[in-house]
Formats: structure tokens, C-alpha cells, sequence
């Protein structure tokens, strides 16, 4: 006879019964699909002048190397020039990126082109112009790099720039975790580390929005999730020896602990910023009041 299927993340299971974000939202925001396709072209199109570099003269042969490191180059800083566009678009507060990777790029796709031009036409004008034109055509496809620092007004330089550092330790535990526990196969274990990972994240998004909240959350953002990515991964070398059904329980406890504490700590930072303005508007009429008397 035909059994139903159940268990925590089944429907009516204990974990749907929580109220967690979407899992859809675990992971920090990417580029687009269409900008990545296009971005991986772009190491694929200077292939070619390896074949044409061999067998040729060395003056030509040293031109067309160099402009193949040139579009390889140009290639490899588009791609980070995008992740860095996607982290800086996805957080409230962000400082523009320090090195304007795409911009760079758009540069050295110029550069290359004019070199693998004028090693096949001679003469100078074309290459000039093809390199001008590969240069703008990658600008456009691209676009610059972010130009300006996005919600800083008010906000400590010093302060920002140490969320931002301790954010990037955060975010190296979580892909950390999700990569050791993706080598147990174990597609619930992945779902709930997933799970952690978005509260780890609102707590990121908290801090991020209000610097002050990083001295009372950086244990959390610090030892704690070293501590969870250290037993996620001691967890995982004893998953693939065997089943081992104390070992999942300990760690599934583990995780329901970690994300009640980042929860509660999470909603204590908000509180607190909530009654830091309370005090600030409190202060403000009452020197209103004042003033109005005086």
C-alpha cells in the first residue's frame, strides 16, 4: 500500500511551520544571467590569437601574446567588475568599488584589439579605430563601474568600513558551511543550513543599515559562525563515513540553536536602535520646548 511521504521539510513539517524567510534569498545577489553568459564569451574570443601566435615572426608573435593577455585580462576584471556591481546594488549601505574594474576593462579590450588588428591589417589608423570601437562596444555592454558611495551620509567611514570587513568574514563562514554540506548529499541538512543562512544575513543587513550594532553583534558575526562553519564541517567528515543518526540530530539542534540566537539578537538590535531614536527625538523637543519658552 502506497505510503505518504513526510518529514521536517514536507508540507505540515516542523520546519514549514516556522516563520523563515524564503530560502530563495539565502545567498548574496548575482549578476544577471545575461551579463554572466556575456562575460564568459568574452574569455572565449581571444582564443583564437594563441593559434595565429605560433609560427609567426617574433615581433608578431609578441604583439598577438600580448594582446591575447590583454582581452584575457580584460575578460577576468569584467567578471569581478560585475560581482562587485551585484554586492554593491544588493546592501542599502555600500562604498563604491575601490579599483573600477569595468571601466579598466573597457580599456584593455581597446588595447588588445588595436594589437591583434595591427598584427593582421599593418598600418596604424585601422587599428586605432577597431580598438576604439571594441573599447566603446564593451562600455556599452557593460556599462561603468558604481561611481559613488551609496548611503554613507552620516555614517562613519571608519565604522562602515569595518562592517563592511566583518560582513565578508561572515559571508566567507556561511559559503563555507553550504559548501561542506553540500558534499552529504543530504538535500533537507542543505535546505536548513540555507535557513540559517538568511538569519545570519538579516543580522548582516541590520548591522550594515546601523554601524553602531557591530560591537554587540560581532561575536555573533565572528566566533559564533566560525564556531557553526567548524562543526558543519566536522559534522560532514563524519557523515560520509556512514549514516550516523546522533550525529544529524546534534547538528540539526545545533542549527535550530544558532538560528533562535541570531533571531533574538537580531530583533534586540532593532529594539535598541529603535530606543536610541526614541532618546534622540525625546532630547530634540525637549529642547524645542525650551527654546519656544525662552
Amino acid at each position: 500500500m502506497a505510503k505518504r511521504f513526510g518529514g521536517d521539510f514536507s508540507p505540515n513539517g516542523r520546519v514549514q511551520q516556522q516563520n523563515a524567510a524564503p530560502v530563495q534569498n539565502t545567498r548574496p545577489a548575482k549578476a544577471s544571467l545575461g551579463d554572466r553568459f556575456r562575460a564568459r564569451l568574452l574569455f572565449v574570443a581571444p582564443v583564437p590569437l594563441l593559434f595565429k601566435a605560433f609560427g609567426r615572426e617574433p615581433l608578431l608573435l609578441v604583439l598577438t601574446l600580448t594582446a591575447f593577455a590583454a582581452l584575457f585580462l580584460a575578460a577576468w576584471l569584467t567578471r569581478e567588475g560585475l560581482k562587485a556591481e551585484a554586492a554593491y546594488d544588493a546592501r542599502q549601505v555600500a562604498r563604491r568599488p575601490a579599483l573600477p574594474r569595468k571601466i579598466i576593462a573597457s580599456a584593455l579590450t581597446g588595447v588588445g584589439v588595436l594589437l591583434a588588428a595591427f598584427t593582421g591589417m599593418g598600418g596604424i589608423v585601422g587599428p586605432v579605430v577597431l580598438g576604439l570601437f571594441g573599447a566603446a562596444c564593451h562600455f556599452i555592454a557593460f556599462g561603468p563601474d558604481p561611481m559613488s558611495d551609496k548611503g554613507m551620509e552620516g555614517i562613519d567611514r571608519f565604522q562602515a568600513d569595518r562592517v563592511a570587513r566583518a560582513i565578508e568574514d561572515g559571508e566567507d563562514h556561511l559559503e563555507a558551511m553550504r559548501d561542506a554540506i553540500t558534499r552529504t548529499r543530504d538535500r533537507m541538512l542543505t535546505t536548513r543550513v540555507e535557513r540559517f543562512a538568511i538569519t545570519a544575513r538579516n543580522m548582516f543587513r541590520t548591522v550594515e543599515d546601523d554601524p553602531r550594532d557591530l560591537t554587540a553583534a560581532r561575536k555573533y558575526m565572528g566566533v559564533y559562525l566560525k564556531g557553526a562553519r567548524e562543526a558543519t564541517v566536522q559534522y560532514v567528515t563524519i557523515a560520509t563515513r556512514g549514516p550516523n543518526a546522533e550525529a544529524r540530530e546534534k547538528f540539526e539542534a545545533l542549527l535550530d540553536d544558532l538560528e533562535t540566537g541570531f533571531t533574538s539578537k537580531t530583533e534586540k538590535l532593532l529594539e535598541d536602535g529603535q530606543d536610541n531614536l526614541d532618546v534622540e527625538i525625546e532630547v530634540l523637543r525637549d529642547r524645542l520646548a525650551r527654546d519656544a519658552n525662552v
